[in-house]
């Protein structure tokens, strides 16, 4: 519970009811106190668990991993038949030929183990990540030895614990320098990934085994919603925000630098700037009375289809974690037991995520045509109305991070009817309680929102029928 002095530390109160205030906390029965901790104790639990069961694993886990190469594997059964022979025949030449096979597989361990120490890997991805488009995420391997260089070298990203599918291959990295590198990789859907770190290898020198280690770099990228060119619903809010301006405004976001002009207030002057590149430079600044739109996206989905959903990641996730044979054993028959028709589950997760795209790509496109964009949608999704480029970017990391909810989760915040009001809705999807009404059009995106119908609207909708309160038709 907390302190009296904390009950509101927005504004002053009267020391009479805090005091009151502080009377009646340590009046409260012991019973229901023991109860408050024992909750919050078990709400602590879990975390305490997880955090000791990754103590525990952590501490477990080997330093280094080994593994036999095809060379590796033959070099090792002509050793022991070798040394079987010498056993049996005693000949001094054998035995000779035994400790030379031997001190090759000992100088491998010792070498590659000088390979493997003292280095340093940094990932940096690209600037923006979108959904379902490639992207390149840089490596860089520091090798912070002093005088032993490092040999070829292998460096897997680890996704949260499993390696994605692409690796880095450094030849040669000198001692005391850095070497850089890039992976090519895609996320098919949106959202927050955690890397945990890198799977480090090598097959320095000789081939026959290959060693590696994990290291702890711990990231997360933001994987935004895919963007495509969309066509704007006809404008048919003529009253609040529904008149252009095509002057900047002397309030508001940020929106950029130009030279300055005569007239221009001195005060816009960006000195930094100016004294760096010799020629005035003013800012200018979003103009505030610009026409406006609210883009509502709806998130709910049937209870059963988010159980669905969540059960098909935790089967895929635990399918990335198996290792082996048996593994790629059992992936392979997944992938030709598997039925080519998706279930009505996976067909609705989809029709969301085009939604998503759908409600991104129309936010781009009104803030650069110049409207101010406010988004709308459950569970706590709410992007105050602005424009310019650090709009876009609240916009689009507000629906990467968008939840998918039931449908007794209420939109954040009620709808303005006197401007324009656009709701996107997954195609497919049942009308679910608590969708505004006070809209200007409602989208639903079909299976194939970027391919050759570029309104991105199901065909059945790409030219809704006017209506005479606004509205219109899903």
């Amino acid at each position: 519970m907390p302190s009296p002095a904390y009950l509101s530390p927005n504004k002053a109160e009267p020391l009479s009811e805090v005091a009151d205030k502080g009377a009646a906390l340590t009046e409260k029965p012991a019973q229901e106190t023991t109860q408050e901790m024992t909750e919050t104790a078990a709400a602590q639990a879990p975390g305490r668990w997880r955090r000791t069961w990754q103590y525990v694993r952590a501490r477990l886990r080997p330093p280094r991993r080994l593994r036999f190469t095809r060379e590796g594997r033959y070099f090792a059964a002509i050793s022991i038949g070798i040394g079987l022979a010498a056993i049996n025949t005693g000949n001094n030449l054998l035995y000779l030929l035994l400790g030379w096979m031997l001190s090759v597989i000992i100088a491998s361990g010792v070498l590659s183990e000088l390979t493997l120490r003292n280095l340093r890997i940094q990932r940096k991805p690209t600037t923006q990540i979108f959904a379902g488009r490639p992207f390149l995420m840089e490596i860089s391997v520091d090798n912070q030895k002093r005088r032993v260089a490092s040999f070829s070298i292998e460096v897997e990203d680890l996704l949260p614990e499993t390696p994605i599918d692409k690796k880095c291959f450094f030849l040669k990295v000198p001692a005391g320098s850095t070497q850089r590198t890039s992976y090519q990789h895609q996320f098919a859907r949106r959202g927050a990934y955690i890397f945990s770190g890198f799977r480090v290898g090598t097959k320095f020198p000789f081939a026959l085994f290959r060693k590696s280690r994990d290291l702890d770099v711990s990231d997360e990228i933001l994987v935004l919603p895919n963007i495509y060119p969309v066509h704007l619903p006809a404008a048919r809010a003529q009253r609040l925000g529904a008149t252009p301006n095509s002057r900047v405004g002397r309030q508001g976001d940020f929106f950029g630098l130009r030279e300055y002009r005569y007239g221009d207030d001195r005060r816009d002057i960006h000195w930094r700037t100016t004294a760096r590149g010799g020629r005035p430079l003013v800012r200018e600044y979003e103009s505030e009375s610009q026409r406006q739109v609210t883009i509502i996206i709806d998130s709910a989905l049937p209870a059963d289809v988010i159980r669905a959903g969540r059960r098909a990641a935790k089967a895929a996730a635990e399918g990335k974690g198996q290792k082996g044979r048996k593994g790629k054993k059992a992936a392979a028959d997944s992938k030709v037991d598997k039925d080519p028709k998706p279930s009505p589950a996976e067909v609705m997760l989809e029709a969301l995520e085009h939604a998503v795209s759908m409600a991104a790509s129309l936010a781009v496109a009104y803030i650069r045509s110049g409207y101010g964009v406010r988004l709308i949608g459950r569970g706590g999704c709410h992007v105050q109305m602005g424009a310019g480029p650090q709009q876009v970017a609240r916009i689009l990391r507000a629906l990467a991070l968008l939840p998918t909810v039931t449908e007794d989760v209420e939109f954040s915040e009620p709808v303005d009817p006197r401007i324009e009001n656009v709701l996107v809705v997954p195609h497919g999807s049942p009308a679910m309680a608590g969708r505004p009404s006070a809209v200007s059009h409602v989208l639903s995106p079909g299976p194939n929102p970027a391919g050759s119908n570029p309104t991105g609207l199901h065909p059945a909708e790409a030219n809704p029928a006017d209506s005479s309160d606004g509205q219109g038709s899903a």
